[in-house]
């Protein structure tokens, strides 16, 4: 069995849904196949829009409403021919459904993240019941609802995935399924009292991936608009070429540091059975794109070259840190309680200062509550203030095979030096497999051109 994912630009119009539906008629010719789909195009996002239009304005709420309709009715209208007059009535069951949640909270004034999983759960419910159904007009297809096999905790908006319950729902259903093509909305679940959570922006690939594992497949399948992971952003480096295989590790490392075609979560459940991820082009489906498993053909030291934009460096510093235990443990609590997330760490060895990377917007609250959190030591002058950087980035190289060639670093900061760009912070792990450097944000686009010159195109000059 495959698990074959396609994401919000592969379904994005019934154009696009065609191409979608000719993949999986080709991939379930000779085995069985469970096909994950993501809302249709920016739904999700125009569902939430509409969500905090109600609380001010129920009449702009109904009109955004009323603009995703038309979308679903057309797509309806261009792929289903047989049984056109019973999809559509269950979808303008769950449009008035939605009405009447955006009526609530206009009554209400208030939007909790129980509803707005609610409402952001739409998408997918809406887009795999018109997809399989235009699907069974073609091959023997059925759907199934995610949230009746998908069993989480009660985090709304993030939810964590009960996997010893969720693996038997999902083998469960599967073993008693008869058809060769089984439909399924991604992002998706419901937490024990049958409540509808979801599993964070970009859930739909972790879906898939929680499928593929509980069913042992043979591989899972990723089908976005470009052709795999590639050795830096095109959009950013115009010579960026696709690496045609990596290892689980690398691909977390990449999809962390800004990779889009890959949600960080995706790559767990599938690593844990050794199940091989394929990224693939919706829109070039000849194309093999990138294979991720566990051994990798050996390629270029440094598989990629990534990075994160609208980075912060916030830093805690003084002399009374030096040797007094408990001072980190203070610092990331801190940070830990506001739901503030650490993208890099580093601190002197002489314990004098310890500087973190966090997301820009975070950075007015990280500097308030930590400078409460050290006000005594701060007015004893044992501790200065916090510091706070803005308008950064991280760039960061990523390989397995770092670890085993010498002067890498030395390659990387000199690189950066000759071009100009000031290194404010730098990370590295034991590992070796990650080199980290956070650079001023106007820096990226020259740094990620000077390092993939370096590194991939090491016998081409570009000249300005």
């Amino acid at each position: 069995m495959k698990v074959l994912k396609f994401g919000g630009s592969s379904v994005a119009n019934s154009e696009n849904i065609q191409k979608v539906l000719a993949i999986v008629k080709q991939e379930s010719k000779n085995e069985k196949v469970a096909v994950v789909v993501s809302a249709f195009g920016k739904t999700t996002d125009q569902l939430i829009s509409a969500g905090n239009k109600a609380l001010k304005n129920i009449a702009e709420a109904k009109e955004t409403l009323e603009t995703i309709k038309e979308l679903h009715d057309q797509i309806i209208t261009d792929l289903i021919t047989t049984h056109k007059k019973e999809v559509r009535s269950e979808v303008a069951d769950l449009f008035k459904k939605l009405v009447s949640i955006y009526e609530g909270l206009y009554l209400l004034q208030e939007l909790s993240d129980k509803t707005l999983a609610k409402i952001s759960s739409f998408g997918e419910r809406l887009s795999s019941l018109i997809i399989a159904n235009a699907a069974k007009e073609l091959f023997d297809a059925t759907h199934e609802e995610s949230r009746k096999l998908i069993t989480t905790n009660n985090d709304y908006l993030n939810a964590q995935v009960n996997f010893k319950i969720t693996d038997v729902n999902i083998t469960s259903f599967f073993d008693k399924n008869k058809h060769q093509v089984v439909f399924l909305g991604g992002f998706i679940s419901s937490n024990s009292n049958h409540e509808t959570t979801t599993l964070g922006r970009g859930g739909s690939d972790y879906s898939a991936s929680i499928y593929a594992a509980a069913l042992g497949a043979k591989e899972l399948q990723i089908w976005t608009d470009v052709s795999g992971m590639f050795t830096a952003n095109p959009r950013v480096v115009k010579q960026a070429s696709p690496i045609s295989e990596i290892s689980y590790e690398e691909a977390m490392e990449l999809s962390h540091f800004g990779a889009k075609v890959l949600y960080p979560p995706t790559i767990q459940p599938s690593l844990r059975k050794e199940i091989p991820i394929r990224i693939k082009n919706t829109f070039d489906p000849e194309n093999l794109g990138t294979l991720i498993s566990n051994n990798p053909k050996n390629g270029n030291e440094v598989k990629g070259i990534s990075h994160i934009e609208n980075i912060s460096l916030i830093t805690i510093e003084g002399g009374g840190m030096v040797g007094i235990p408990g001072i980190s443990k203070r610092f990331f609590e801190v940070l830990s309680n506001a739901k503030i997330s650490v993208v890099l760490i580093t601190q002197a060895s002489s314990e004098h200062s310890i500087c973190v990377g966090i997301a820009a917007e975070d950075t007015s609250a990280a500097v308030a509550l930590v400078n409460e959190a050290f006000e005594f030591e701060m007015s004893q002058g044992k501790i200065k203030a916090v510091i706070a950087e803005n308008d950064l980035a991280i760039i960061a190289l990523v390989g397995d095979q770092m670890k085993k060639h010498q002067g890498l670093s030395g390659k990387m900061f000199a690189t950066l030096g000759k071009n100009n760009v000031n290194i404010r912070a730098i990370a590295q792990g034991a590992s070796e497999r990650n080199i980290s450097a956070v650079v001023e944000k106007v820096d990226v686009k020259k740094a990620l051109n000077a390092l993939h010159e370096v590194f991939f195109e090491e016998n081409i000059k570009q000249l300005n």
